[in-house]
């Protein structure tokens, strides 16, 4: 499906990007529109698949200890099949929090959450054995968060003529 954004589609994707839990009126007083046209807009970016979901920002910190760590993750072939199998079995570990497959060097990188070191290389060694297809991984632990995860900039990525 798709369809031409006008200016306050993208200001409503904006302000959702950034605050998921604001309400529907007041989403409405933001984009000047009624509550009934301004729903209905929402409603067809989330059939339109814009809106993916609606999700919050856990301050880990604190809930308890944990380690972020990402992984530069090469496989040993380099098949369709190859490929498919590693994703498959990335999809099914909850502290593989993000994957992108990647160009240059490496296949994929992953983002990990986990309770602590062990708990990561527990999970490593796992997809190592497990027939993923693994061949060498280098692991770099974050130290501090400079920047987390920020809404996506919009203005930036769509060309200001359809903005007008």
């Amino acid at each position: 499906m798709t369809f031409a954004l006008d200016s306050r589609d993208i200001r409503i994707l904006q302000i959702l990007s950034r605050e998921g839990r604001i309400s529907k009126a007041e989403l409405a007083t933001r984009v000047n529109l009624s509550a009934t046209p301004c729903g209905e807009r929402l409603k067809r970016l989330e059939r339109a698949g814009l809106i993916a979901g609606y999700r919050a920002d856990i301050a880990l910190a604190k809930l308890g200890p944990h380690v972020a760590v990402f992984v530069l993750a090469e496989l040993e072939a380099h098949r369709a099949e190859s490929f498919q199998t590693f994703e498959r079995a990335v999809a099914a570990r909850d502290e593989i929090t993000a994957c992108w497959a990647i160009g240059g060097g490496f296949d994929y990188l992953l983002q990990v959450v986990t309770r602590d070191i062990d708990s990561y290389q527990r999970l490593i060694d796992d997809l190592l054995e497990s027939g993923a297809g693994l061949k060498r991984y280098f692991t770099y632990i974050v130290t501090k968060a400079v920047k987390g995860p920020a809404a996506p900039p919009l203005d930036i990525l769509l060309d200001s003529a359809r903005q007008e």
